[in-house]
């Protein structure tokens, strides 16, 4: 076990110095990575942004629940106390009939016609904070509370949920496209990279095979490599969209300015940045895989 570790740690001081043997070729192959993994992630990382500002433009989404008229004091407690239990139910705020009426009249400019009226028309109601955000799910609320007894009409507006679901969804999807071809590039660029390496080091490998290397020996080197470059290509790649996301918060700093707002793009959060990083390794990793499984058995001593 402790050979196997200091094997695996000598491959990779090797796979190192051999980086630096070439700091142009590797500067411009890890740039083109780290460019090339940006343009996803940082779509990803603004689809996060626009989201949250979007949900906070939007305001919070509200059920509206109106109660029967004649509803008790002690029945509207109950009721209030089952919201409050309900897992998908934050919060809640009760507005009596009376404080309705005045919000009306304060509200629509007809003081003199609402307070014309006999009797006051509006009933109790409940206005409910539903946990979730989807609108699939702030339906599904919506349909339970109108089984509720003493509920007589429950609304919900979800047409903006619905809205900003649907745009989500493209921007994910295209997100999604995106990746899947710029993850084939760089598999394809490390397949080509490490191609080259193993023509050019062809003695070297007949010379190992005829003293009895394996494949598994003679495969390594060139899996840490692809595995090393991908990882510093992720690296790159977080350097490039925080530099982006840094110049674009000072821009916006003078235009939240004017909309008396706060507002700005943030970064990746831990979880996502290392999920970069070890992704970006693994298409290293699998680009190199994939060229030393085709050309490795290619190469014969004579």
């Amino acid at each position: 076990m402790k050979n196997a570790t200091i094997q695996h740690f000598q491959v990779l001081r090797f796979t190192v110095q051999r980086l630096l043997h070439t700091p142009v070729a590797t500067l411009l192959n890890i740039l083109v990575v780290g460019i090339a993994l940006s343009l996803p992630v940082g779509g990803y990382v603004l689809l996060k942004n626009m989201q949250g500002l979007a949900e906070q433009m939007a305001g919070t989404p509200q059920i509206s629940a109106f109660l029967a008229m004649g509803t008790t004091q002690d029945e509207i407690a109950r009721i209030g106390k089952q919201l409050k239990e309900h897992g998908a139910v934050d919060h809640i705020e009760f507005v009596p009939r009376d404080l309705a009426l005045k919000q009306l009249q304060l509200s629509t400019g007809l003081a003199d016609v609402v307070g014309g009226l006999a009797q006051n028309p509006l009933p109790d109601a409940f206005i409910i904070y539903p946990v979730a955000m989807d609108a699939q799910r702030l339906e599904l609320l919506r349909d339970d509370l109108k089984s509720w007894p003493k509920f007589e009409h429950v609304q919900l507006d979800s047409a903006w949920a619905h809205k900003l679901e649907a745009l989500l969804k493209f921007g994910r999807l295209a997100v999604l496209i995106l990746a899947a071809m710029l993850s084939f590039a760089l598999v394809a660029i490390t397949f080509n990279t490490i191609r080259l390496q193993i023509l050019t080091q062809r003695d070297e490998i007949e010379v190992s095979k005829l003293i009895g290397a394996t494949h598994g020996f003679i495969r390594r080197p060139f899996l840490y490599f692809g595995l090393v470059q991908g990882l510093l290509g992720g690296a790159a790649a977080w350097l490039i969209i925080a530099t982006s996301l840094l110049l674009l918060n000072y821009s916006l700093a003078g235009l939240a300015q004017l909309y008396a707002s706060s507002f700005s793009l943030r970064h990746l959060s831990l979880g996502d940045s290392l999920t970069l990083l070890g992704f970006s390794a693994y298409l290293g990793w699998l680009g190199a895989w994939l060229s030393v499984s085709q050309h490795l058995w290619q190469i014969e001593p004579k």
